[in-house]
């Protein structure tokens, strides 16, 4: 299916950050409330047509900071070797253990990143591996009960989501932080993003989520605006839905391009699909009514 345009009507909202003051939310109520959901192990065709199963996870996730770092390294201290595949073992002397930073992750242009090994991810678990197919920080974070945003890479857990900032600064001279959060799209990647031969966001194949992203990726949301900002967000995504709703229902159809993601309307799903998308034979199952937690890795640059 041809994947939407990337200059499509959005419908955007304001609101003060109700924890944070003297900091706004400007927020795309198009993409959150969208039928977008990660399709890893359901139909996803891979961002490279050669590599149809790493999904997202070919390039290896570049981290955000020490502390995005130190986190993924406490959940590598915890994987077996029965739940990764291409676990570095520990050596004769220690020297591969996981604990250790040059185990699994490397360097590209001065920024630390996982490691790439046999073409993709180190995390990822190729298909045929007993423990299924896909991330293994993020099965195991499954496993145990634990969100997968609390065990992989913030750039793995945030996409399809984009949020960035900017100062905006009053004819006064006053200003506030203005924080964005909305649909990470092809474009977010630099130019090396239209090198990409399939992606997500933009296709109808992955708007097939049972809830909107809003509720379906409501964790991700929650660390990324707190919980008093998801909340004001919530209350207006609901009101964007229900004018959806109403336009539909009074045949006001022309109108439905300019309130809706151009990929949910091709997929029919707007506002949610009941049915859950089949899944491929050992990748993770999710709970009813979530949208998968993204699976992808840092992009071209």
């Amino acid at each position: 299916m041809p994947e939407a345009p990337l200059d499509i009507p959005r419908t955007w909202a304001e609101f003060a950050d109700p924890e944070n003051e003297g900091q706004r939310f400007r927020v795309d109520l198009t993409f959150l409330t969208s039928s977008w959901t990660c399709i890893f192990g359901s139909g996803c065709r891979g961002i490279y047509a050669d590599r149809p199963d790493d999904g997202c996870c070919t390039l290896g996730a570049h981290f955000t900071d020490g502390d995005d770092v130190e986190r993924v390294r406490a959940v590598v201290a915890e994987l077996g070797e029965d739940e990764w595949e291409h676990h570095p073992g520990h050596g004769k002397r220690g020297d591969k253990d996981p604990a250790r930073l040059s185990a699994w992750t490397e360097k590209e242009d001065g920024a630390r990143k996982t490691k790439v090994v046999d073409g993709a991810c180190i995390f990822l678990n190729r298909p045929g591996f007993p423990a299924g197919a896909g991330c293994a920080l993020h099965q195991h974070a499954v496993l145990t009960g634990t969100p997968p945003h609390a065990a992989k890479p913030d750039v793995c857990w945030q996409l399809p989501i984009r949020r960035t900032y900017r100062t905006v600064t009053q004819p006064d001279d006053s200003s506030y932080l203005e924080v964005s959060i909305a649909e990470y799209d092809r474009r977010g990647w630099g130019p090396g993003g239209h090198d990409l031969d399939w992606y997500c966001s933009s296709n109808s194949e992955a708007h097939v989520g049972r809830e909107p992203v809003f509720r379906g990726s409501r964790a991700e949301l929650v660390e990324l605006m707190g919980q008093g900002g998801y909340d004001e967000l919530a209350v207006r995504c609901e009101a964007h839905l229900a004018m959806v709703k109403h336009t539909r229902s009074a045949g006001a159809r022309p109108l439905i391009p300019l309130l809706v993601h151009p990929a949910t309307v091709e997929a029919g799903t707007i506002g949610g699909r009941r049915e859950r998308v089949k899944r491929r034979t050992g990748t993770t199952a999710l709970p009813a009514g979530s949208n998968e937690p993204a699976h992808p890795t840092e992009g071209p640059r």
